[in-house]
Formats: C-alpha cells, structure tokens, sequence
C-alpha cells in the first residue's frame, strides 16, 4: 500500500510540474503578442472588453482594414451607436454587427457566416490580451484554412505584467489556461465537424 502511495504522489508531483511549465510558457507567449502594421481585408472585433471596439474603429478608420465586423455585441446596441460615420467618410456600409453569440465558440461560428461571401482572406482579430490565444485557437479551428489570422492583442488594466504577485491576473491567466487546454483537447475530435463544409 506504502509502494502505491508513493508512487501516486510521484504521479502528482510529475504532473504539477508539467502543469507549471505549460502554464509559464502559456504566460509568456500571452505577453510576448505584439500588435503588427499589416493591412487585411477585414478587421474583426470581439465586443465584450474595454477598449477593443475603440481599437478596431480606429484601425478601420485608418484603412488597415477593407471590412469592420463586431461580434458578439449587446442585442439592445445599433451599429451608429458603435460607428458614427464622419462626414464624407461612407464607410458605414463595410461595418457589421453580430449580436446573438455569447462566448467565444459562438463568436467564432456566428462570425463565420459574416465574413462567408466577402472574399477574405486574412483578418486582424482583435481581443484582450489574456482572450488571445484562446480565440486565435478557436478562430482557427474555425475559419477556413487559407485565411490568414492576425492577432491584434488589446492591454486592459485588469492584466498586469507581475501576474506572479498579483490575484486577480493570476486567477485571471489561469482561467485563460485552463479553457485553452480545454479547448485544445476539444478540437483534437471536433475541428473538422466545425469546418467550413465538413460533413458535406
């Protein structure tokens, strides 16, 4: 009995160890994401966090993007509510709302049928830092394969750099890591049910 003890607390400690250093590089890859100065065909937003529908209008606004699609917006918002057209500006009608998903699986699929027709081929997705590489994850799963997929992470105070001693962005990290690998698992039997096409 000593001998299973012993080694099921080996068990224990080989897989906090691994758990540990997939969680660190899973930290610093999020932080190592940087905001790149490309043109797409579409600049897709993930409506939820401060500052990341300020971020895509402006982006739009300085044609780094030939379409502006919000997911997942609030059902009770209008699209001038979001994008006041400046005058001589007739951008208004490259705008899109999305307003029925409500997580990011949803925002992916829904998503999916806006940008479906319009010929894109490469999007900046735009979302909070620590919701980055879950979406870019899901977005992919998702999206066709030959569209290219820009991550375009926005900072918001409630993520700090020292994580490590801070609660709530350690708590808030962790979260992100946890349904990551969730996800992960996940696609390894869904993805080509979530494909484009799939079973057709």
């Amino acid at each position: 009995m000593a001998l299973f003890f012993r080694g099921l607390l080996s068990l224990l400690i080989v897989l906090a160890i691994i758990t540990t250093v997939l969680f660190v590089d899973f930290v610093y890859k999020t932080f190592s994401l940087r905001q790149r100065d490309v043109h797409t065909d579409a600049i897709v937003v993930l409506a939820g966090g401060r500052g990341r529908v300020e971020e895509g209008v402006k982006l739009f606004r300085e044609r780094k993007g030939d379409y502006l699609f919000l997911i997942g917006v609030d059902p009770v918002v209008k699209k001038g509510e979001l994008f006041h057209e400046q005058p001589g500006e007739h951008l208004a009608g490259r705008v899109f709302l999305e307003n029925v998903s409500t997580n990011t699986l949803e925002n992916a699929l829904y998503g999916r049928e806006l940008l479906a027709g319009k010929d894109i081929r490469s999007l900046r997705l735009i979302t909070s830092r620590y919701h980055m590489k879950r979406a870019t994850l899901i977005f992919r799963q998702v999206l066709p394969k030959d569209v290219a997929i820009y991550p375009h992470p926005v900072d918001s105070k409630n993520l700090k750099e020292e994580w490590w001693s801070h609660g709530g962005s350690f708590r808030l990290l962790f979260s992100e890591f946890y349904k990551y690998c969730l996800f992960r698992f996940f696609f390894l039997f869904a993805s080509g049910e979530l494909r484009p096409g799939a079973g057709g």
